[in-house]
């Protein structure tokens, strides 16, 4: 029934109605053309984007790991010369390193009963 219709629409415009549809046509042909086009050139940003996105991470991630690491090596480092400067100070002071202790196991025990 509607291809009845335009056949009469156009039979009584003399081929401007066919005209006017092959330009539609034509726009649409060319709209899809674009929109395929402007689908590509996303599709290949946003993998862009992605990939530097990614770098970015693995470079933050390789940066966090050096930076812990460094500290670890610190932190054995301060553990090493505060184990070294403690037995020098008993070395030097055995009676006080004795006394302190002591003072320290009172200290405790005091705080177990109560």
């Amino acid at each position: 029934m509607a291809a009845s219709i335009l056949d009469q629409v156009r039979g009584k415009r003399n081929g401007t109605f066919q005209d006017v549809e092959t330009t539609i046509e034509d726009q649409v042909e060319a709209l899809r053309g674009e929109i395929a086009a402007l689908t590509k050139l996303i599709s290949k940003n946003s993998a862009r984007q992605g990939k530097k996105v990614r770098e970015q991470a693995r470079s933050s991630y390789d940066d966090l790991i050096a930076q812990g690491e460094d500290l670890i090596q610190q932190l054995q480092d301060g553990y090493l010369n505060g184990a070294s400067e403690v037995r020098e100070t008993v070395r030097r002071h055995p009676i006080a390193t004795i006394g302190a202790a002591a003072a320290f196991g009172l200290v405790i025990a005091l705080l177990a009963r109560r």
